[in-house]
């Protein structure tokens, strides 16, 4: 697929786990939010990376990516990279525990995430994916 192609699609199923991360939020599943909403930043990002034909490593956190080039990024996000990279970075560190807690201290995800840091993560991650939607449009159109 064209690099148009993938990032059309990574943005379509970053706007899915970001619907499904409401839904989480909605029913008190404070790990559930935060790994859906991981999801739909790194595909949202992604999304970006592709449409501007930026390689990036296959894996969760492509934080140094973001920052490596910033100077190709829309004006909208280059006011905020250093702030979007963090939270990739943040996430990506607490993906695995969102879906299976600390199993080796034995703390599950439902013990180990509270519900207002859910919503913090879902706000701030909406706001990005949105943001990242609005400068891509143009160019999956």
């Amino acid at each position: 697929m064209i690099n148009k192609e993938m990032a059309a699609d990574y943005l379509a199923r970053a706007l899915g786990c970001l619907c499904e991360a409401r839904a989480a939020l909605r029913r008190n599943d404070a790990p559930g939010t935060v790994r859906r909403s991981q999801e739909a930043l790194e595909l949202a990002v992604k999304a970006l990376l592709r449409a501007l034909a930026i390689e990036y490593p296959r894996a969760h956190d492509v934080s140094d990516a973001l920052l490596e080039h910033q100077g190709r990024l829309p004006r909208a996000l280059k006011a905020r990279v250093e702030e979007l990279a963090r939270l990739v970075a943040d996430l990506a560190s607490v993906r695995g525990p969102a879906f299976y807690g600390y199993e080796r201290e034995g703390i599950p995800a439902s013990r180990a995430f509270k519900l207002d840091y859910a919503q913090e993560v879902y706000g701030r991650v909406r706001r990005f994916v949105k943001l990242i939607e609005r400068c891509l449009r143009p160019f999956i159109a």
